[in-house]
């Protein structure tokens, strides 16, 4: 029998239930409750067993005479269990008991409390605290004039951090597919039907988790009426969904998503903000790896720019300086309130300081109250957002004297919340227990009922020797006893010899040998008590902690709200950190104009360098240098130079300082760097067709506004071809009538220096480089001008090449260059070639013409006439054409 079978007529009722859990959920494996443990049965058995190991056992045989697989982990461990397997890529259904056993009339009732997927697991262990959590929805536009549109919904379960968005034609779609690798959300929701890894073939690179949802959830009017609904408003217009059908049935869709998963009403998602493209610097897959931006070379922060800025207190600061990072400003007015109150924070050191010891209390108030709101927080969870609302006021009093805008917008949208706050610290201990079900969480003094409760079990022995007393006193029998056992519960023990004396309200249990046993109807009541007080007192906790969860989710907007005020303060705060350590400067942004730098450096490589940074300048703009051609040897600062150039905007444009003396920067609308040598093998592209693909996607893509970064173009094919291939580019992005981006251009094709003298608009400039008695020195100094030399060979020997191979490769070199010079030096690119002509490794000389040099050599121009030099020209003219 397959799990998916109907069950048989024969099933126990509890396996009844299993099977119609089972026919809802067929895609997950189900955690089915029973008792103290969590079982599976039937593949889900054995799926489990595999991907945990677990032992695999079965139980009573199943109608066709087979023994079902079964296995089972402890109900108070599932979370464990159940992380691993999500982090595997399965789904899990919860099907958990949904009354109190002792309560239930039967079979216990249970129903599917919780579905868990990778992009629904909020489970600090499964995390990381410093990046967001993304769950994605697409939704292709139907309907009139939907054409060719992909809508688009972000959520982060986490957080409740709700994004939409609109990528209109194949050029969208290309967008959104290489920022998947940014975003890199943790599973996609498609209506059923739809091939998610057509619309954005990354998906199946990034082993990004698909799950399909009924087609209906996608439609316009139930994906708005569900919206309207979870948003607490009558229209869309506010949130600006209104003409974005595409987006608003993806967001709609992945809220029916999560309300249909997580069985709550989602209280920390109330609000969703629309996703436009140019409202940010737009920074491509490709451009974020070779600026080593978010990650550096080795993979993980350590040696990216994002490791460098992130002094930040806590863990919402930290994402919000990657998501800054991610996505910076392109609204001058935006940057330059950030800029301001990072200068502020600089300046200000004690109010800087006072703000980061503050922040440091702080936990992570977004993920917190994302918990209570899906359910799944815990006392620990309440201590921790109770300690972190109380850094509030004192957060609002340390930034009281601060005067730049943005800070004091934001410590006016700070709520204390003074009543969230005074309900955990009255309710909750100081130091709870991880789980609800443990108890012990709730203060003494909270609760009439509860207080009676413990004093009950606390003074049980003590209650029950007083009363024996008082009824010894009462009713003169100094042998009466009060007893306990499971069978009576507590009773009074009276002798045959004083049976006699038994007051009227005393009611006989038991006969004896040595006499009777009897009960009272306080007695009875007591044992009530006394008997239930553990059960009930833990019974009592859970009902406030509810109620506290409750009250807590409620609050939850006003929560979300001081959290990402104090986050941005966290970011703001830790940026003029950085100015103050590093010596940052604060830049001068303007809409347009030179892109001006003096003594500029990389922010990461001057903190990972042995040995002092050289800074250099920069000067670009739209007219007489808006590209530079930049040569010089390998290892002499070229690509460093080329980086440093394009983070120094991307640092601006999120609002901080930057590592320079002086700047004075344009915004920009996207930077596009091409910097280093890649491959894919998975795909079959070789490094070459890599760097054609990018090359392709920037020539296409930049605007006059963009900054361009391009390094060793055409380097991996043929000589001539790469050569040519990186004329043309260069000659593009300097001609082009349609965008003329600034662009920094770094080669070894010294023949490239000649477009300076061609094109108005492209400047030389080159790496300085000292010999010393066949050495070199790097002095990674920039200047204007042309690099006359490559120094291969030099940093080939420095590398540690055998002395042999550098000879030779010398001898080669000497004799390519006479060949070279005996065709007249190097080959103009100003235009075409001859067809079939071709350098030759040693080719012979070809024989100059002795006459015509010699008469050349003759002339005296200074002595010459206007009229005698053209008659001498032509002469010569006459006489060349000739002899061809």
């Amino acid at each position: 029998m397959t799990v998916s079978s109907p069950p048989p007529a024969s099933v126990t009722p509890a396996m009844r239930q299993y099977f119609d859990a089972k026919a809802r959920y067929r895609d997950a494996i189900l955690f089915f409750r029973m008792g103290d443990f969590f079982e599976m049965f039937y593949e889900d058995a054995l799926t489990a067993a595999r991907a945990l190991e677990l032992t695999l056992t079965s139980r009573s045989k199943d109608a066709a005479g087979n023994a079902v697989p079964m296995c089972g982990v402890p109900f108070h461990a599932a979370d464990g269990y159940i992380t691993r397997l999500v982090k595997r890529g399965f789904r899990v259904a919860i099907c958990d008991q949904i009354e109190d056993p002792k309560q239930a009339k039967g079979v216990v009732k249970r129903d599917v409390t919780r579905v868990v997927s990778p992009g629904t697991l909020t489970d600090a262990s499964y995390l990381d605290a410093r990046e967001p959590a993304f769950l994605l929805a697409l939704a292709p536009g139907t309907g009139t004039g939907a054409g060719d549109r992909l809508g688009v919904a972000l959520l982060d379960v986490s957080t409740g951090e709700f994004l939409a968005a609109e990528y209109d034609g194949a050029d969208g779609r290309q967008a959104l597919n290489e920022e998947l690798g940014v975003l890199r959300p943790r599973e996609v929701i498609v209506a059923q039907g739809v091939e998610a890894a057509t619309l954005l073939p990354e998906i199946v690179r990034l082993g990004i988790a698909v799950t399909p949802l009924d087609e209906w959830a996608f439609g316009v009017d139930r994906a708005t009426k569900t919206l309207c609904d979870q948003l607490r408003t009558s229209g869309l217009h506010a949130f600006g969904l209104d003409g974005h059908p595409a987006a608003t049935c993806a967001a709609g869709a992945l809220v029916e998503y999560l309300r249909d998963t997580q069985k709550v009403d989602l209280a920390h998602v109330r609000a969703i903000g629309w996703r436009e493209r140019q409202d940010g610097l737009l920074i491509d897959p490709m451009t974020f790896r070779h600026l080593e931006i978010l990650e550096g070379a080795e993979g993980g922060r350590d040696g990216s720019l994002l490791s460098v800025l992130d002094r930040t207190q806590t863990v919402m600061g930290a994402r919000r300086l990657r998501a800054w990072l991610m996505r910076p400003l392109t609204a001058l007015e935006r940057i330059q309130d950030r800029l301001d109150a990072v200068e502020e924070f600089a300046f200000k050191a004690t109010e800087r300081g006072r703000l980061r010891d503050t922040l440091r209390a702080v936990h992570d108030l977004e993920r917190l109250v994302g918990r209570v709101a899906i359910g799944t927080a815990g006392p620990r969870d309440l201590v921790a957002l109770r300690q972190s609302l109380a850094a509030i006021p004192r957060v609002r009093l340390v930034l009281e004297p601060m005067a730049a805008p943005l800070a004091q917008s934001l410590v006016g949208e700070l709520d204390d919340l003074a009543d969230v706050r005074d309900a955990l610290a009255s309710a909750l201990v100081e130091e709870p227990p991880a789980l609800a079900r443990d108890g012990g969480m709730v203060r003494d003094g909270v609760d009439a009922d509860l207080d009676a409760l413990r004093a009950i079990s606390r003074s049980g022995r003590e209650h029950i020797a007083a009363m024996e007393e008082a009824e010894r006193a009462r009713t003169g029998i100094a042998s009466l006893k009060i007893r306990y056992n499971r069978v009576f519960g507590y009773y009074i023990e009276i002798s045959k010899t004083n049976l006699g004396r038994v007051p009227d309200d005393y009611h006989r249990k038991q006969t004896i040998a040595g006499g009777e046993r009897f009960i009272t109807p306080a007695l009875k009541a007591y044992e009530e008590k006394v008997l239930g007080a553990d059960e009930k007192i833990l019974e009592r906790e859970l009902a406030i902690f509810g109620a506290l969860l409750v009250q807590v989710a409620a609050a939850a907007p006003r929560v979300q709200e001081s959290a990402r005020a104090l986050a941005t303060l966290d970011v703001l705060a830790a940026l003029g950190e950085v100015a103050t350590l590093h010596d940052y400067t604060k830049p001068l942004m303007t809409e347009d104009g030179e892109f001006a730098v003096v003594d500029g450096r990389h922010p990461v490589v001057e903190r990972l360098a042995s040995e002092p940074f050289i800074p250099n300048d920069l000067s670009l703009n739209g007219t007489t240098r808006q590209l530079v051609i930049l040569t010089g040897p390998n290892m002499g600062g070229k690509s460093t130079y080329l980086r440093q150039s394009a983070l120094l905007s991307v640092l601006a444009q999120i609002g901080s300082f930057v590592p320079a003396k002086q700047a004075r920067l344009p915004v920009v609308d996207r930077v596009f760097a091409r910097v280093g040598a890649s491959d894919n093998i998975a795909r079959g592209y070789s490094t070459f067709m890599v760097e054609m693909r990018e090359t392709a996607r920037i020539l296409h893509t930049a605007t006059s506004k963009s900054l361009v970064v391009l390094d060793e173009i055409g380097r991996g094919t043929a000589t001539f071809d790469g050569m040519s291939i990186a004329w043309a580019v260069a000659e593009f992005l300097v001609t082009n009538p349609r965008t003329r981006p600034r662009t920094l251009f770094a080669t070894h094709y010294h023949e490239l220096t000649d477009l300076a003298d061609a094109r108005p608009g492209v400047v030389n400039a080159h790496v300085l480089v000292r010999e010393w008695h066949d050495d070199i020195l790097f002095l990674r100094k920039v200047v204007d001008g042309r690099s006359d030399r490559s120094y291969g060979i030099q940093v080939a020997r420095l590398a540690g090449l055998p002395a042999e191979v550098v000879a030779r490769a010398r001898e080669i070199l000497s004799a390519l260059e006479q060949d070279e010079l005996a065709r007249g030096g190097r080959p103009s690119l100003s235009g075409a070639p001859k067809a079939g002509e071709q350098l030759g490794l040693f080719a012979a000389p070809v024989a100059v013409d002795d006459e015509l040099t010699r008469r050349l050599a003759a002339l005296d121009v200074d002595r010459l006439t206007p009229i005698d030099a053209l008659t001498t020209l032509a002469g010569l003219v006459r006489d060349a054409k000739a002899r061809s």
